[in-house]
């Protein structure tokens, strides 16, 4: 005998034991089914309840008793079936769940807790004349004495039909309940109507793009030549300046004459208000925006006018690469080589290779865009893989900035300890003297990183967490930026009552300096502790532009896509912090921020310079940068990455173990490591560890990790699934918890 049943990928379904789980779909529910449906359904021995994503129907023969589906959560597929093979492809190759990466496609409004729903549709009343206009006019002239807000409400109804009952109520200062009146009396009919919370968008006054200068338009020309052989993918390398988004823009306009849609990726949040604003001014309201500053609402009723098709032209961080598009033609990742793009939380996928996925399985068109390309990308293009695109010229055919380096050890041996050098103080005042605006970059937020005793030596460490805590003087807190923990400042040593040393600059402790320094200037600081409120990085965005302020002090925030006419100075503080990172992408990264911060001077009619702060003004990545010579940098680097045999020369995967005891995770990951040497005997591979994190220990929890470097295949791929899978039901290991990443951001 036949029966219907259902594959489905369940929430409660750990990776280990992840698998497409059958069910049995009783016969109320067997004609309302359908794949890409959410169900709720008992799991486990317990069977306790749980949310699970419907991955396809059929029919079977009932040799075994089938748990049933209990509840369908949803009356329509919120997912389709291009979706559900993506989050396969995503399980497989980032080593998740099918289940994970199918609830990230959805808004978080569309996620359930205990339940119910995160948010639901927004609805209004919408008032629509219900007699003919001529006959509302006379019954207004009649009751115009006993019941002037009814009759008030008729005129303005007799005179444009229908209106928002709140519009109504606004317009005549009628309350609600004259309307509902009118309502009952026949006169007009009362519709609840679903209404979108949508963010608000400024449309840039200048930002309509009309023409290109001849280098824009020769790339732009290549492009919609390649555009039209079908899928493939393209790397546009143009200098800070270079007007790649125009490009963009110009790209988009052909991708949508040509009855397609389009996304936009950017790394960071701050780029969206002000590229959304340039694209305001080109498309009108013909755009969407996703990324997590939004509302809940918001982002949901963002998401609900792309799946309908209302709008064809996407805007978002990461997580819009999963924007439900209609027919997709083209994906552009805006400064590629950020780290951004890539999840550090399950499911762990890059950006880039989803949106590599999508177009190649949808003809579409991927085009990367960077004034510093990752290697990877680079390389890629050099071998053929991408076709290679530069603008060598600022738009407006401005030069770039005149930059200077400052060597910071000079500044200690002649007195100076703070953290402007004389320099760059000079620069600073000449800017405000002469009305023009000043950026400054600093990695690190914060007054102090690092809060230690004169005499003992003794430093306030996190108690959960392998990492010092950093002062922060906004609340007089000593503060853990990696599990939250914090802990009032302390005047003396704990330990022997000595006087404390506060060593390492943030950005509260120079925005401090920079008060003193010139208490006539407004200095706004950008950085993760000023934008956690909702919108608050465009409010401070818009400041700046407006000319409120004269220096904008950041962390990465302010080093790329910003584009504002009157900075003509950009100072680098500490530039060589991020240059002795145990990790083979240190130089790339350091690189990368210094050269796109420095772009950020000079961008509108004014000259611009930068000055660069540093203890190694010698050191070939400073130098190169300061130069603005990545085509320099990438020679060298490519050279040091073959020799270590580091991406792009293979493909770096991580296993990683951790748990509350150091000893057993140490013992969980060379069990991992002997299982993998065994099953890779002979393999081409090189397996590395076990070798504690960079950060060992976070939230009471030790790290410790395998290291695999090898071609990236199938077999490799297969082979650390299936040892993170038996290392997790591995008695041995019990109490470590242990994942794998491909190519992760944090070593």
């Amino acid at each position: 005998m036949k029966t219907a049943i259902a594959k489905l990928a369940v929430s409660a379904a750990t990776y280990h034991i992840d698998k497409p789980y059958t069910y049995l779909i009783p016969d109320e529910m067997s004609d309302k089914i359908e794949p890409g449906m959410r169900v709720t359904v008992p799991f486990g021995r317990g069977n306790r309840k749980c949310e699970a994503f419907v991955l396809a129907t059929g029919e079977a023969d009932r040799e075994n008793e089938l748990k049933a589906i209990e509840y369908i959560l949803d009356e329509e597929p919120v997912l389709e079936m291009w979706q559900l093979k993506l989050a396969m492809w995503i399980g497989a190759r980032f080593f998740c769940t099918v289940y994970e990466a199918a609830r990230a496609m959805l808004p978080v409004g569309m996620w359930y807790k205990d339940g119910k729903r995160n948010v639901g549709d927004k609805t209004e009343l919408f008032a629509q004349l219900d007699i003919p206009g001529d006959e509302a006019l006379t019954i207004a002239g009649t009751i115009k004495k006993r019941a002037p807000g009814k009759a008030a409400i008729l005129r303005l109804m007799a005179e444009i039909g229908g209106a928002w009952v709140s519009e109504i109520t606004y317009f005549t200062g009628v309350g609600k309940q004259s309307v509902t009146r009118l309502a009952g009396d026949g006169y007009i009919k009362l519709i609840r109507k679903e209404v979108f919370r949508r963010p608000e968008i400024n449309a840039s006054k200048n930002g309509k793009i009309s023409a290109l200068n001849s280098e824009q338009q020769s790339v732009l020309n290549g492009l919609i030549k390649q555009y039209s052989s079908g899928a493939t993918a393209a790397l546009l390398y143009g200098i800070t300046g270079s007007g790649k988004t125009s490009v963009y823009i110009k790209l988009i306009e052909h991708v949508l004459s040509s009855g397609r849609d389009a996304i936009v990726l950017v790394p960071e949040i701050s780029l969206t208000p002000q590229l959304m604003s340039i694209f305001a001014a080109n498309f009108g309201d013909n755009i969407a925006v996703l990324h997590s500053m939004l509302g809940i609402g918001e982002r949901y009723d963002e998401w609900k006018r792309i799946k309908r098709g209302d709008v064809h032209v996407v805007v978002g961080t990461r997580s819009a690469v999963f924007a439900p598009v209609k027919n997709l033609g083209l994906i552009i990742l805006d400064e590629e080589q950020e780290a951004t793009y890539k999840s550090e939380s399950s499911p762990r996928y890059h950006a880039r290779e989803v949106a590599k996925y999508r177009c190649a399985h949808s003809g579409a068109m991927l085009l990367m865009g960077s004034a510093t390309p990752s290697v990877e990308s680079m390389y890629n293009a050099l071998c053929g893989k991408y076709t290679l695109y530069r603008l060598t010229q600022r738009f407006n055919s401005a030069s770039l900035p005149e930059v200077m380096t400052v060597d910071m050890k000079e500044e200690l041996r002649s007195g100076n300890g703070g953290d402007i050098s004389r320099r760059l103080a000079r620069e600073i005042a000449m800017n405000i003297q002469n009305g023009r605006q000043t950026i400054l970059f600093l990695n690190r937020r914060g007054a102090n990183s690092l809060v230690t005793c004169k005499s003992c030596g003794y430093t306030f460490t996190c108690d959960r967490c392998s990492v010092s805590l950093t002062y922060h003087r906004a609340n007089g807190r000593m503060m853990c930026h990696y599990c939250g923990y914090s802990r009032p400042a302390e005047d003396t040593c704990p330990q022997c009552g000595s006087t404390l040393n506060y060593l390492g600059s943030g950005t509260q402790k120079v925005e401090e300096e920079l008060h003193e320094l010139f208490p006539e200037a407004t200095v706004i600081r950008m950085d993760a502790d000023t934008v956690s409120a909702a919108k608050s990085h465009e409010k401070i965005l818009q400041e700046f532009k407006n000319k409120k302020a004269d220096i904008l002090l950041g962390t990465q925030m302010v080093t790329k896509g910003l584009d504002f006419e009157n900075v003509t100075l950009v100072g680098v503080l500490s530039a060589d912090r991020s240059l002795y990172v145990n990790d083979y992408r240190a130089r790339e990264r350091t690189f990368s921020m210094i050269t796109q911060v420095v772009g950020r001077a000079g961008r509108g009619n004014k000259p611009g310079r930068a000055l660069i702060q540093t203890f190694t003004p010698d050191n070939p990545v400073i130098s190169l940068a300061a130069r603005q010579d990545y085509d320099a940098f990438y020679s060298d680097e490519i050279i040091l990455r073959q020799a270590m045999h580091m991406p792009p020369f293979s493909t770096l995967f991580t296993v990683t173990a951790f748990g509350i005891t150091e000893a057993d995770v140490m013992r969980a990951c060379a069990r991992v490591k002997a299982a993998m040497a065994g099953y890779l005997s002979g393999e081409d591979i090189k397996i590395l560890g076990p070798a504690p994190a960079l950060v060992t220990k976070i939230n009471n929890r030790f790290r410790y990790r395998i290291t695999v470097l090898g071609a990236d295949t199938k077999k490799l791929r297969d082979t650390i699934s299936h040892v993170v899978k038996v290392a997790s039901r591995d008695k041995t290991c019990r109490g470590v918890a242990v994942y794998a990443d491909l190519d992760p951001v944090d070593l």
